[in-house]
């Protein structure tokens, strides 16, 4: 049985304490793969002071709970967590984790690049950058979408 969890919250997380939320009393498990994504104090070669992020509640965990859905149709996963935080963060805060888990680790690994680049490029969030010499609401990026492409299945061969 696949658990899986989606939190979008304002408030910090601990990526210890959600591993061990996902992996208590589980013997199934034999691979976790977390990823963290950290707020950074420079992008593209400018300076970042803070990072506020915006999305559609709702919308938003919807959309995110789809692609848990499709990593579990494509990988056999024992668990997933995915949380996501919003508002304004400044360098060096937590932002976004997931966690996959599986018997075996490429699964694990693959399931997590996957929900990563989906989230980057899919789920709705906006993100407005503040630097020392003004704001900029911050545009998709195309590496981020060629990422994601590789996940498209081809249905031109079937």
């Amino acid at each position: 049985m696949m658990a899986a969890t989606i939190r979008l919250q304002r408030e910090d997380f601990d990526a210890a304490t959600e591993v061990a939320a996902l992996t208590r009393g589980r013997t199934d498990i034999g691979a976790v793969v977390t990823f963290s994504g950290i707020c950074r104090d420079h992008e593209g070669g400018h300076g970042v002071s803070a990072m506020t992020l915006e999305h559609y509640p709702g919308m938003a965990e919807e959309e995110i709970a789809r692609h848990v859905a499709e990593a579990q149709a494509r990988w056999p996963l024992q668990g997933v967590t995915v949380i996501h935080r919003y508002g304004r963060m400044t360098p060096g805060d937590n932002i976004v984790l997931v966690v996959t888990a599986s018997a075996h680790r490429q699964a694990a690994f693959e399931a997590a690049s996957f929900l990563m680049d989906y989230l980057k490029t899919r789920a709705p969030f906006w993100k407005l950058e503040e630097r020392p010499d003004g704001k900029d609401w911050v545009a998709a990026k195309d590496s981020d979408d060629d990422a994601a492409a590789r996940w498209v299945k081809d249905n031109a061969a079937s």
